[in-house]
């Protein structure tokens, strides 16, 4: 059954944005009025039942989220993100092996959206990764779409909006997506155009989220042509970038720029580092910044030490990109403890961000 916009009447842009339980930024203090939507993740799978659960320690936040974001912003829609890059992927690979298995995943889920509140799930299953597990998952949404109709139809609520983070690209390791099935059963996808390069699985710097890469085909607009090209409106494709960035450690400090070689990560165990962190890093050693153009990402250093990120003139690129094809929206993804610096610093982004979607 294909499915039809659920967007607010008039609504033709997303502007989402993630708010993670494992951050320390208090619900209160998201500015709703920057957004559209919002997503509170993230909801667990019961690997012996099969069904959408939320941890007691995040029950309390979690149930009052959405009437928390919307007393500054009554407009702004949620949804209860299920799953994420930590969740066991094997749990989501055998619930969706069975009719069963997935009517428990499907009906807990609209459950537990309608008990708190929340307008619309979305489904972060990082990734698919074998032929059987992307034909269970084309199934998955199209079973979850008749359930959300019919409920809509038996209560005479609106339909839950339905939502999924997927991979860069509609091809993932050579396995393709059921993008028809994808684009009949879903709102929107959110593509995950970042985590290219990364200490943990590049010996060489790279950057972590580029728009475009003239010497590879890991890049968010590779992955976006992909998604199109095999059948995927536009207008149901949302751009993922980050908030954060990688840092290494050069092999040698006189090679800085991208993919020289590195001895591991630097800063954190993993690389990971948040904007806050970046700027501070770059102020307090005098780091120097590039912008490149080619790939459409930033990166700075300082001796050894090599960091990849998103600045403010990537984010602007992108979003004026998203307009060019005709995308849905953005959706960045936050760390741990900056949500609130994040925000502050890319303010003139998220304006930016308006005034281009909105034109």
């Amino acid at each position: 059954m294909a499915c039809k916009s659920f967007l607010a009447a008039g609504q033709n842009v997303v502007k989402a944005a993630y708010w993670f339980s494992g951050s320390e930024f208090p619900v209160s203090d998201i500015d709703s009025t920057q957004f559209t939507h919002l997503y509170c993740a993230f909801a667990d799978l019961d690997a012996q039942t099969n069904q959408v659960t939320i941890a007691s320690g995040n029950l309390n936040r979690f149930s009052t989220f959405t009437q928390t974001v919307q007393r500054r912003n009554p407009s702004v829609k949620t949804l209860l993100s299920i799953g994420g890059g930590g969740a066991d992927k094997r749990a989501y690979a055998s619930m969706a092996s069975q009719a069963g298995s997935r009517k428990s995943f499907i009906d807990s889920s609209i459950g537990l959206a309608r008990s708190y509140g929340f307008h619309g799930l979305d489904l972060d299953w990082e990734y698919p990764s074998t032929l059987t597990e992307m034909a269970n998952f084309g199934a998955l949404l199209r079973e979850w779409r008749v359930a959300v109709n019919n409920e809509a139809r038996n209560t005479g609520r609106s339909p839950l909006l339905l939502a999924a983070a997927v991979f860069y690209s509609s091809n993932y390791y050579s396995l393709d997506y059921p993008v028809q099935t994808v684009a009949n059963s879903l709102d929107w996808i959110n593509v995950m155009a970042y985590d290219f390069y990364g200490p943990g699985w590049s010996d060489v710097t790279g950057p972590p989220a580029s728009l475009f890469n003239p010497s590879s085909q890991v890049n968010a607009d590779s992955g976006i042509r992909a998604w199109i090209q095999s059948g995927m409106p536009s207008k149901k494709i949302v751009l993922g970038f980050p908030f954060y960035g990688y840092a290494w450690t050069l092999a040698d400090a006189n090679n800085h720029g991208y993919f020289a070689p590195t001895t591991g990560s630097a800063i954190s165990k993993d690389g990971s580092i948040g904007y806050k962190q970046i700027r501070q890093f770059i102020v307090q050693n005098g780091a120097t910044t590039v912008h490149d153009t080619a790939v459409v990402g930033d990166y700075c250093y300082a001796g050894r030490t090599w960091i990849g990120y998103d600045d403010y003139p990537t984010i602007v690129t992108k979003v004026r990109y998203a307009k060019y094809k005709g995308l849905l929206g953005m959706l960045p993804w936050m760390t741990t403890g900056d949500f609130h610096e994040e925000l502050h610093k890319y303010g003139v982004v998220i304006s930016t961000w308006y005034l281009i979607m909105n034109k």
